[in-house]
Order: structure tokens, then C-alpha cells, then sequence
């Protein structure tokens, strides 16, 4: 089966990003649903493949990061592309608001509390990534961590923000942890459409919400901190993926395909027995056979 080209979504280390200028739609990979589906089922089976082997080594983990605007297809994606992982060797965390004890530390604690373990891939629906976004977009956010003045004062607290994460991602690397982040770039209109749709349909209502609505209105100021954040956190042990999210099939298996490209820069292999563990395998063997 033809490899996804997905070099385009790649965000280059000190590229300044335009949203404006990325497609949130593109010609599919998939002529036919069917095609769609058969493409998915190969990706999720050679996922699994690869997870199974890094489980089994058990010396390095992967981190992926989904952020996105409300209604761009974060649950979904990770629902349809995972869906092959052994549950024992995955994970998935979902961000919201911090609570009081969060408040109480610094904004990269609780979501390192949550990192993979050696041999597991960690999912992070939604991260650390919101300090520079909800924040930047919502000043009374930023003011209820209780921060000392003097940081809030600081004109320079979202650039000593975006190289305090830079420094952990590539801390994580150089431990052993894979860090792979996507934006999930979704159009104004596609999103009304979305909305509309979770109004419209009453099995979908549970997935509306009034604050959602009242987000949308901040569209323009989430664009630019988005923006910024991508320019400026993005690099090449770390890249940011924006993938076309108007098509929600399409953008899964864009996903798909940069998760197994990394895998195989991995070049993961199960564990090799050395040759007296293999003979006393045998005598085992021989045992068991009676």
C-alpha cells in the first residue's frame, strides 16, 4: 500500500507559522470510504506491531500530544487510530480545567505526573500546551495560579514559557521518550457546521456545550497564540504535525502515517536472547514435553 506523504504538516524547527497559510482541508489519501477503511485497518495493525515491540523492550516510550479548537476530531482520532494498541501498554489523558492542587505548582506539574513509563505510549489529550494558549487567550486564567506579581508583569512570560518546554521535551528525549505533537487545523466554518450538528442531533448533544459557543467568539486571538506557539515550540526532536481537520477521515490518516514513520525511525526489535538463555530454553522445552 502506497505511504502517506506527510512531509507538508511538519512544522520546521524556527519556521514562523501562519495559519492562514495551512490548509485545513486537502485532496484525500482515500478515493472510497471502503479505501479509507482498508488504509486505517493497515495502519492500526502495523501500530499495534510496533507497539507490541516497544512494550517488549521496554527501554523507551511515546508521547503524543493532540491540541485543537473545540469540535476539530481529537477524540475521534484518537479513538480510531489507537484502536489496535493493547490497552496494557497505552494510555490516554485528558486535560481540563486544573484543579486547586494543581493550581499550587508549577504549570508543567500535572501533566508530568501522567508521562509513559518505559515501553508505553502516553497520549495526551490536550497538555501543558493550554499555559501558553487559554492563558494567553484569558488573562483571569493566568492570574488565578497565583503567580507572584512580578511574573504577571513580565512581558516576556510566554517566551520563558515556550523555552521552558522546549528544554522538557528535549529532556524527554534525550531519556528515551518519543515526543510527537499534532494541531488538528480546523476551519471557522467546519466548526459551526460541527456545532450545529451536535444541536441538531439529539444522540450528539451531550457533546455541546454553552462555553463552547462562547470560545468560538476568541476564534481570532486562539489562531494567533496558536501561531506562536507552533513557531516557537516546534523542533526537530519535537515537531508539530498541522493536520487538515475539515475532513476528519483524511486527517486520521495523515496521524496514522506520521505515528508509523516514527515508529520506524525507531527501529524497534523484540529483545535478542543470548545463546546460554536459548539452550536453557530448550532444556526447559524438553522438559515441558516430558
Amino acid at each position: 500500500m502506497t505511504k502517506i506523504n506527510v512531509k507538508a504538516y511538519r512544522v520546521r524547527e524556527g519556521q514562523k507559522v501562519d495559519l492562514r497559510k495551512w490548509p485545513t482541508l486537502t485532496v484525500p489519501d482515500y478515493k472510497t470510504e471502503k479505501q479509507y477503511s482498508k488504509i486505517l485497518e493497515t495502519h492500526i495493525s502495523e501500530l499495534s506491531a510496533q507497539q507490541q515491540m516497544l512494550y517488549a523492550k521496554g527501554q523507551e516510550a511515546v508521547l503524543l500530544i493532540f491540541q485543537a479548537m473545540d469540535a476539530a476530531g481529537k477524540d475521534g482520532v484518537i479513538r480510531h487510530v489507537m484502536s489496535g494498541v493493547n490497552p496494557q501498554g497505552c494510555e490516554v489523558f485528558s486535560f481540563k480545567q486544573p484543579s486547586a492542587t494543581e493550581l499550587k505548582h508549577d504549570f508543567l506539574w500535572r501533566t508530568t505526573r501522567e508521562l509513559p513509563e518505559r515501553g508505553r505510549i502516553g497520549i495526551f489529550n490536550r497538555s501543558y500546551y493550554e499555559e501558553v494558549l487559554i492563558t494567553r487567550v484569558h488573562s483571569a486564567v493566568l492570574k488565578n495560579e497565583a503567580l507572584p506579581k512580578i511574573l504577571l508583569r513580565d512581558k516576556n512570560i510566554w517566551q520563558d514559557r515556550y523555552r521552558s518546554i522546549v528544554n522538557f521535551e528535549d529532556y524527554l528525549t534525550r531519556n528515551g521518550t518519543r515526543v510527537l505533537k499534532f494541531f488538528l487545523h480546523l476551519s471557522k466554518a467546519e466548526q459551526r457546521k460541527r456545532f450545529l450538528d451536535r444541536i441538531d442531533q439529539p444522540d450528539k448533544n451531550w457533546k455541546f456545550s454553552d462555553s463552547d459557543l462562547k470560545e468560538r467568539e476568541f476564534w481570532k486571538d486562539y489562531q494567533k497564540a496558536y501561531a506562536e506557539c507552533l513557531s516557537h515550540t516546534s523542533t526537530e526532536a519535537a515537531p508539530w504535525h498541522i493536520v487538515p481537520a475539515d475532513d476528519k477521515l483524511n486527517g486520521r490518516l495523515i496521524v496514522s502515517q506520521i505515528i508509523l514513520n516514527a515508529f520506524a525511525g525507531m527501529k524497534l526489535s523484540y529483545p535478542t536472547v543470548s545463546t546460554k538463555r536459548r539452550k536453557e530454553l530448550r532444556d526447559l522445552r524438553r522438559s515441558l514435553a516430558g
